[in-house]
């Protein structure tokens, strides 16, 4: 890899970690400043072995960084980018026109990072939210220095643990997880009918890519993150379980190294790569300025690929994770692999 950027810190912190339990006591009602309950009202959601109740909708939220933007966009998505506080995740881009202008321009609450480059626990206390969002319970270990969901209970505040992330191991995330970070903020913040707008929306989008690429062959596609290094060899960013796998599939697709690791991400030498069969290559872009360029150098650094020789490659950032644009990442995937049918 060319660099090994400080966000790979976060990114390693947040999916990487080896799977550890959630607290698993259940957190005291959020008391809302009137003491009664708005209408629909109250909602009690169980989160990762917490149950959490909420008599309003939360006013001041904080997103914590995570290595995703799956929180931010859905808040976005959902109409609901009023009621964050502080915001700390960020591709820099996005397959959704204006979402990165509009995540650029979200308050950030001036905060210093931590070592993990996130919310430090007495610089979350002083934000004063009402809710916070992690993508995995790394986001509220004491551990990496960070408000615990006990220490946010005790100002009144509730938190939210995304789908798929309760013991940090994010490698069976799937689209599903996706709909159901929109349906359960829906119902947080009383807004059920457009979560459920947005996720029929998607599901017809993408069971239509799907049904018109059936029967094709699947090419093997490498998903890998632009210029970023997790771990000790030349390749330790490759995407190998995970939602990428299931937009793949839906793309009609599969993960060439899917069988090269059990974890989320591979850590693999320069020569397990090139062994490898690329049809295509997928670049996620994490806050790297040039991906085409990075995409570019790979095609050049492995001539033998199929990828390289019919020059296919696309480039994506937050349509491929978690989050409420995952039909963009299917239908231009199915694009890219099969042009005759989508």
């Amino acid at each position: 890899m060319q660099t090994k950027r400080p966000a790979a810190v976060a990114l390693a912190g947040a999916l990487c970690l080896a799977a550890t339990a959630c607290g698993a006591s259940p957190s005291p009602t959020a008391k809302a400043a009137a003491g009664t309950s708005a209408p629909g009202y109250p909602v009690t959601l169980k989160n990762c072995g917490a149950t959490t109740t909420y008599t309003k909708a939360p006013s001041r939220v904080v997103v914590m960084n995570g290595a995703s933007v799956a929180e931010v966009s859905s808040l976005l998505a959902l109409g609901l980018g009023d009621r964050i506080v502080a915001n700390q995740q960020s591709y820099g881009r996005s397959e959704v026109p204006g979402r990165a202008a509009a995540i650029k321009k979200l308050p950030t609450g001036h905060i210093t990072r931590n070592d993990a480059y996130d919310v430090p626990r007495e610089a979350m206390l002083g934000l004063a939210p009402d809710l916070v969002l992690s993508t995995t319970s790394y986001g509220f270990d004491a551990k990496n220095g960070f408000a615990t969901r006990a220490d946010l209970t005790s100002v009144g505040a509730n938190s939210y643990i995304s789908p798929g992330g309760c013991d940090q191991d994010t490698s069976h995330m799937t689209i599903d997880d996706s709909y159901q970070l929109l349906r359960d903020l829906g119902k947080i913040f009383n807004v059920g009918g457009r979560a459920e707008k947005l996720i029929t929306e998607s599901r017809k989008r993408i069971s239509g890519i799907s049904a018109k690429v059936k029967g094709e062959k699947k090419p093997n596609v490498m998903v890998v993150f632009s210029n970023m290094s997790m771990g000790g060899n030349d390749f330790s960013s490759i995407a190998a379980h995970g939602i990428w796998n299931d937009i793949l599939d839906k793309a009609g697709a599969s993960n060439a190294f899917a069988s090269t690791s059990k974890s989320a991400f591979a850590d693999l030498s320069k020569e397990k790569v090139a062994a490898e069969q690329v049809d295509a290559l997928v670049v996620i872009s994490y806050n790297d300025p040039d991906p085409e360029a990075y995409a570019r150098k790979l095609l050049k650094e492995f001539p033998q690929w199929p990828a390289a020789k019919n020059e296919r490659s696309l480039v994506l950032s937050d349509s491929i994770y978690l989050g409420p644009s995952n039909d963009l990442a299917v239908e231009k995937i199915a694009t890219l692999l099969h042009p005759n049918d989508v």
